[in-house]
C-alpha cells in the first residue's frame, strides 16, 4: 500500500461560528426562585469546503423555562471545525463526520455554553457527556424507517 493511500484525518482549525444568547424577561426573570426546566437539542452538520477538507458544525441549544411560557435564557453555539479527511472510503466518510467530529467540537461548544450562561448571570449550564454513534445510529435509523415508511413501535 502506497502512503498515499493511508488514511489522514487532522484538525485544521477549531472555532466558535456562531454564539447568540437571549435573557428576554431580564431583569424580572431574575427575581425568579423557581428552579427552570432546561431542555438541550444537538444538530450535527458537515460540508465539503475543498478536496478533502470539511467543515463540521456541533450546534448546541439550551433554553431554560419556568412553567410553559416563561423564558429564563436562550444560548445557541455552533461551534465548527475545519477537518482534512483524506483517503477514507466513501462509506466511512459520513460517520466520522458525524461521530469523530462531534466528539472533538464538543468539549469546546459544553465551555462555550457554560460560559455564555454564566455571562448572561445564571447558574453554569454543565452539558452531560453526549454518546455520538447512538445519536447517529438512531438517525440512520430513523431515516430509514421513514425511506420504507415503517412507523416505529414506542
Amino acid at each position: 500500500m502506497s502512503e498515499n493511500a493511508q488514511p489522514v484525518f487532522s484538525i485544521e482549525k477549531l472555532y466558535v461560528k456562531d454564539l447568540s444568547v437571549e435573557v428576554p424577561g431580564a431583569p424580572q426573570i431574575f427575581l425568579e426562585r423557581e428552579a427552570p426546566q432546561v431542555n438541550v437539542q444537538l444538530r450535527t452538520e458537515g460540508q465539503n469546503v475543498d478536496d478533502g477538507v470539511y467543515e463540521v458544525t456541533l450546534t448546541v441549544t439550551v433554553s431554560a423555562k419556568i412553567g410553559e411560557d416563561r423564558s429564563l435564557f436562550l444560548v445557541e453555539v455552533a461551534q465548527a471545525g475545519i477537518f482534512q479527511i483524506r483517503n477514507v472510503p466513501e462509506a466511512d466518510l459520513e460517520p466520522v463526520m458525524m461521530i469523530g467530529c462531534p466528539n472533538i467540537l464538543f468539549p469546546y461548544a459544553r465551555e462555550a455554553v457554560s460560559d455564555a450562561v454564566t455571562r448572561a448571570g445564571f447558574q453554569p449550564v454543565l452539558l452531560s457527556p453526549v454518546n455520538f454513534e447512538a445519536l447517529y445510529q438512531s438517525q440512520r435509523q430513523k431515516v430509514a424507517q421513514q425511506a420504507t415508511g415503517e412507523v416505529p413501535i414506542q
